[in-house]
């Protein structure tokens, strides 16, 4: 997740760089091309380059609105997680007799180790990195054959769930609270899983690009009586100003793919581990996820 600090013109121009090249190259030819042919092509009209660029920003107002729905339902898919985590934890708390026995910080312990295997699993990433100080032996070989880690997690916590019922820990009434609460969490893996893996119309992206590069042409057309060495700049300051745009809008819509601008799914799963850990009274308590400079993983 970018913070509000400042950005390194580096990563700016990384996210670009490709793209200006191209600009730039389009804008040569384009410019020698209607020096060279100027009795064969006619005199470009600005109000052209103009409408092109008014067309442009309509495409990309409309990608930016539907990328950021996209990273703000995630946010806020992660935001659920974070309620339920802990709400999960004070109800084992509350219902168990002693609130601070061992099966409490095993379920607790596989919550936390859940967060952060959600996190990495959604990313591409090893699911199960960094989670092996959290779970026994015999857990990490119940769930390692599972394709989704996170889901046979949760499932390992509702089988401890049904056998704290059946030896009468707790009654009825609290095993179908605490089930609804891992029915939550599942269903927010759900979400998150869903936007992962819906693809944005890569078509569309296809058609912005060639709008940019066909404004570029007919910009440069219009410009051409203009020295290259004044024509180039202005061409390449316009266009970054989409590029940049469109390529805001190309990371935000997809918020698990391990980027600066992504959902900063492992400092939430450290917030909760540290608020867990609190919860059943530990005194070595993790630090929160430092800042990578100017964004948060």
């Amino acid at each position: 997740m970018l913070l509000e600090k400042r950005i390194p013109l580096s990563y700016i121009y990384n996210k670009i760089k490709t793209d200006l090249l191209i600009i730039i190259l389009i804008g040569v030819c384009a410019h020698f091309l209607s020096s060279a042919f100027v009795d064969n092509i006619p005199e470009m009209p600005s109000n052209i380059p103009a409408f092109l660029g008014t067309a442009i920003t309509v495409l990309l107002s409309f990608k930016i609105s539907q990328s950021y729905d996209r990273w703000w339902e995630a946010r806020k898919v992660w935001g659920a997680i974070v309620n339920d985590s802990r709400s999960f934890v004070i109800q084992l708390q509350t219902y168990i007799p002693n609130a601070f026995s061992p099966i409490i910080t095993t379920l607790a312990y596989r919550q936390i180790a859940w967060c952060y295997s959600l996190g990495q699993s959604l990313r591409g990433l090893d699911p199960l990195e960094g989670t092996q100080h959290l779970l026994t032996e015999n857990d990490l070989n119940q769930i390692t054959p599972h394709k989704n880690k996170p889901l046979a997690l949760v499932q390992l916590n509702a089988l401890d769930i049904k056998q704290l019922q059946a030896s009468n820990e707790i009654d009825t009434f609290r095993q179908v609270q605490l089930d609804s609460t891992l029915v939550r969490l599942v269903d927010s893996m759900g979400k998150a899983e869903r936007i992962n893996s819906t693809v944005f119309p890569k078509t569309y992206r296809l058609f912005l690009h060639l709008a940019i590069y066909l404004f570029v042409i007919t910009l440069s057309i219009s410009l051409r009586e203009i020295a290259l060495i004044y024509e180039l700049p202005l061409l390449v300051i316009l266009s970054s100003i989409f590029l940049l745009l469109e390529k805001t809008a190309y990371h935000l819509q997809d918020p698990f793919r391990n980027r600066p601008s992504d959902t900063s799914v492992t400092a939430i799963a450290r917030t909760i581990e540290i608020n867990i850990r609190q919860l059943l009274g530990e005194k070595d308590i993790p630090d929160p996820i430092q800042p990578h400079g100017f964004y948060l993983l």
